[in-house]
């Protein structure tokens, strides 16, 4: 097969001079969507670069972790409960102290996926003599916290 220069080369200057401007508007033609495909190639090519550098598009889930508690759960908790009333109001504990069985430790974390915002709520309970004797941690203790249930 023939390139364009090389057709014209065969084609004697006396030729048909139609020949010659049909040779010429096939050049220009062949030229024009060689352009064209190299730009959309090009195009395309810059595109899928810089979307490949953009790793912050990937979906990472939010991790929760332990016990979920709102302050309306914290609030339903008063003074001398049992263990067991405080584990029906509020669920087990995360963690338990392995020396010390009267300390108990409510904890929640949610680290977010895209790492904008952690959050983190702890509680930590003591019982003495199986009865709830003091709350701290980041909750508000209850106004109500320092009155017993018989009462």
């Amino acid at each position: 097969m023939y390139s364009l220069s090389q057709m014209e080369g065969l084609i004697s200057p006396h030729a048909c001079g139609m020949m010659q401007a049909l040779l010429k508007k096939m050049k220009s033609v062949m030229a024009a969507v060689f352009s064209k495909s190299i730009s959309k190639w090009l195009v395309a090519a810059c595109c899928a670069l810089s979307m490949s550098a953009c790793s912050n598009w990937i979906y990472r889930i939010d991790v929760p972790q332990g016990n979920f508690l709102e302050q309306k759960d914290i609030d339903k908790l008063r003074i001398a409960m049992t263990k067991e009333q405080v584990q029906f109001v509020l669920g087990n504990p995360v963690a338990e102290n392995s020396f010390d069985d009267n300390v108990w430790h409510y904890f929640y974390s949610l680290k977010s996926g895209n790492g904008k915002r952690d959050f983190e709520k702890q509680l930590v309970l003591n019982f003495e003599d199986n009865k709830l004797v003091k709350m701290t941690g980041d909750f508000e203790v209850p106004k109500d916290f320092n009155t017993p249930l018989d009462q």
